[in-house]
């Protein structure tokens, strides 16, 4: 599938998938969740969050 046609599937722009790839961009929850259902995988699968490496936690401790 390329970038245009999955930009298509969820309703973004194939800019904003670029940036979701490249991790310049977080997608929103709702975002994240088609991304998994075009794939037909859990959300786990298809995006990771490391709370270790978040400097905003980080700074919390």
């Amino acid at each position: 599938m390329t970038q245009q046609q999955l930009a298509d599937k969820v309703g973004v722009t194939r800019q904003t998938i670029v940036a979701i790839e490249k991790e310049k961009y977080s997608p929103s929850l709702e975002l994240a969740f088609r991304i998994a259902f075009v794939f037909s995988t859990s959300l786990q699968e298809v995006f990771s969050y490391d709370a270790g490496e978040d400097p905003i936690l980080k700074s919390k401790k």
